[in-house]
């Protein structure tokens, strides 16, 4: 019986029986005759034709459920289908391909019959569990990503290392799951199936290696050969079997660029982009250019993104993260998505052929919806057009004078205001000349505060204002404010108060409305830059405890956590009558802080400024899905000055001792969560201007 001839049979068939059948003694492969074009679907019976690709996808059986009988033999009926679609799929090799080298297709045909005995014993087994082959739907998903290879190193990609190589970590798993219930019968074929799996795989891999690129990795070639629907997401099960994959032949590396590569499965995925200076792009146009430092803290954290997704997600980088560092991450429990360098065409133009559910950079605004506009295209779930997602409407949200006209629209109205909320007065007032300013200052310090506070309304966290603290304007402020209006641009003043605290408050505004997402702690430096955020365990509903502490009067008891949650929910109702006519959607921060009177009585500012972004505090909220119930969350920016003051030479030694000093523990049942510990969220080794680093204690404030 000639080769061909077999490979026909097994591959048309419509019978089960014929399809399993083994070849007879002596197969030749002297006439391997023309290529033949895939067809559609292989031959199949009835029952074992492929389900409809839209139909609803099928419970997969999980270790949970294997104590019942029913369900170990719905898991070996998926297990079958599989083995069945390797045998179709290699009989379709051998007829795609009949110049491939003789000895690659002997190993094929070998491979085969290996195959078809796998799904002779999967039946038997699932037959003793009370489930007949083809009484549950199967899925044609293997034939669909592989059929339409164009060559043998298609084929070998495709099922030996991605399918196949997957089947190492599912049939360690399983085998361990049945032999925990007491179905040792179906352990033993699992570990039987899964040596048979190294020998394929180390198969795979042998002719791949000899067939990729000269010079590049077998890593690079991998995900180079890969056509989507396939990445190396499919080439791994529930965890990496290093063991199996190291008999198989892979190297360390590619193993290690295996454990942490991220891909969505089958849920579209969200884009996420860090694009930190909107406001200077909506200020200065095009012409902007962050300075040195600013520029590195750009690169140090632009894949913090991350953290407000799932490991479904794209985040696209100016360079993927190095792989030590993603493997740590995944040490501490946290989600790793799939990076993309915005800096790659090739990259980009694959991304852009795939399905994409939504975009989300850190702010909309004209640098945002420049760089994402190529994906435009893809998106299938949110579906505005880029252009709507910004407009001068929205420009105006960044406004510190738009925050400061809100501020005073809010409490202008309120008649009988709790005794610790701020009067409007508080509240910046914006100016468009030098004189206007001056005026505003003079009716401020009227009032009593002889300490002003100039902003530019837009500009930088911590930099374009400055502070009038002396009797009389000097000259050079005169001469500074004299320079920022000339530029255009408006300013806001303000009295400057007392800060006791700062505290943020997170916010989503969506098609119906604003809701608050939670609260978080927030330190500044004396300038206003970003330190840190921190969470409590009650940060859904509640602003941080300190804040209700320092406003409540002994002499006038009240439930001021209920009041304060009671505000911000009136005051977000207030913001989503001013947010709606902009068509606003996305995140939103507030930023707010409790201050000292001259009295000493304290009073609580609402509205320092809004943030129309995502901001440090909602990192710190979406960090918090991995910290234990109970614990409390600390995320914290560490430039040099401050590492080196604390007696670190650099970034990655102030790492390592933080390993030491602060270990990771986890707890919870079924999924761990961190309890306490730190973890670099940034790379110290790649670090330049700053380390993101998140403390996880069970005490309050972490620090």
């Amino acid at each position: 019986m000639e080769l061909r001839d077999f490979a026909e049979s097994v591959l048309f068939a419509t019978s089960l029986e014929a399809k399993l059948s083994p070849p007879p003694p002596g197969v030749t492969d002297l006439q391997p005759g023309p290529a033949l074009p895939s067809p559609a679907t292989p031959g199949r019976p009835q029952e074992l034709l492929f389900k409809d690709s839209s139909a609803a996808k099928s419970r997969f059986p999980s270790l949970h459920h294997l104590d019942q009988t029913q369900e170990r033999g719905r898991l070996l009926h998926f297990f079958a289908n599989h083995e069945l679609l390797a045998v179709e799929l290699m009989a379709l090799v051998l007829l795609r391909f009949p110049d491939a080298p003789p000895a690659f297709r002997r190993g094929v045909f070998q491979t085969l019959q290996d195959e078809q005995e796998h799904t002779r014993l999967y039946i038997d087994r699932m037959r003793a569990c009370g489930i007949t082959f083809g009484e549950l739907p199967v899925s044609g998903f293997f034939w669909r990503a592989v059929s339409g290879m164009q060559s043998p190193v298609d084929y070998v990609a495709g099922l030996s290392l991605t399918f196949e190589q997957a089947n190492l970590d599912f049939a360690r798993h399983f085998a361990g799951g049945f032999r925990n219930v007491g179905d040792t019968d179906s352990a033993a074929l699992l570990d039987r199936i899964y040596h048979d799996e190294i020998a394929h795989v180390a198969y795979g891999l042998k002719w791949f290696r000899r067939w990729k690129t000269p010079g590049q990795s077998d890593w690079d070639a991998f995900c180079r050969h890969l056509k989507f629907p396939l990445s190396p997401q499919r080439a791994k099960g529930f965890s990496v079997n290093v063991q199996g994959r190291l008999a198989a032949g892979f190297e360390p590396e590619f193993i290690a660029q295996l454990e942490v590569f991220s891909q969505s499965k089958g849920r579209t995925p969200t884009v996420f982009l860090f694009n930190p200076f909107a406001e200077g792009f909506i200020a200065s146009g095009p012409a902007f250019n962050p300075v040195k430092h600013q520029a590195a803290l750009a690169r140090d954290l632009a894949h913090l993104p991350m953290f407000l997704g799932h490991s479904d997600d794209v985040v696209l980088v100016p360079s993927r993260p190095r792989v030590e560092f993603l493997a740590s991450l995944r040490h501490a429990g946290l989600d790793v998505p799939e990076f993309v360098p915005f800096n790659d065409p090739a990259a980009l133009a694959l991304l852009a052929q795939r399905k994409l559910g939504a975009l989300r950079p850190w702010a909309w605004s004209p640098d945002s919806i420049t760089q994402l506009a190529p994906l435009q295209p893809a998106i299938t779930h949110d579906t505005a057009d880029l252009p709507q997602r910004f407009s001068p409407a929205i420009a105006e949200l960044y406004s510190k004078a738009w925050s400061a006209a809100f501020l005073r629209e809010f409490l202008d109205p309120l008649s009988a205001p709790p005794p610790w909320l701020c009067p409007a007065e508080v509240a910046g007032v914006p100016v468009h000349s030098v004189e206007a300013a001056l005026g505003v200052i003079e009716q401020i310090r009227a009032r009593g505060h002889h300490r002003i506070v100039v902003k530019e309304s837009l500009g930088l966290a911590g930099s374009n204002a400055i502070r009038l603290w002396e009797p009389a304007i000097l000259e050079t402020q005169r001469q500074w404010l004299a320079n920022r209006l000339r530029q255009g641009r408006s300013l806001v003043v303000e009295p400057w108060l007392e800060r006791v605290f700062d505290f943020s408050i997170q916010l989503e505004r969506r098609p119906n409305g604003l809701q608050i997402q939670g609260y978080t702690g927030l330190v500044t430096d004396p300038r206003g830059q970003f330190l840190a955020n921190w969470a409590a365990p009650d940060h859904a509903a509640r602003p941080p405890a300190r804040v209700a502490e320092l406003l409540r009067d002994p002499a006038r008891p009240a439930d001021v956590p209920r009041e304060l949650h009671r505000l911000f929910i009136d005051l977000a109702q207030a913001l989503e009558t001013r947010l709606a006519p902009t068509g606003y959607l996305g995140p939103l921060g507030i930023d707010a802080f409790v201050y000292r009177q001259p009295d000493g009585s304290t009073r609580l500012k609402p509205v320092v400024e809004i943030n129309p972004r995502y901001t440090m505090g909602r990192v710190t909220l979406e960090l918090m899905r991995y910290v234990q119930a109970g614990s409390f969350a600390r995320f914290s920016l560490l430039n040099r000055a401050q590492i080196q003051a604390d007696g670190f030479a650099d970034f990655p030694s102030y790492a390592e001792a933080l390993a030491k000093t602060h270990p990771l523990h986890f707890h919870g049942d079924p999924v761990l969560r961190l309890r306490e510990g730190a973890v670099c969220l940034s790379d110290p080794a790649t670090a330049e201007s700053c380390l993101a680093v998140l403390h996880v204690t069970r005490s309050a404030n972490p620090r």
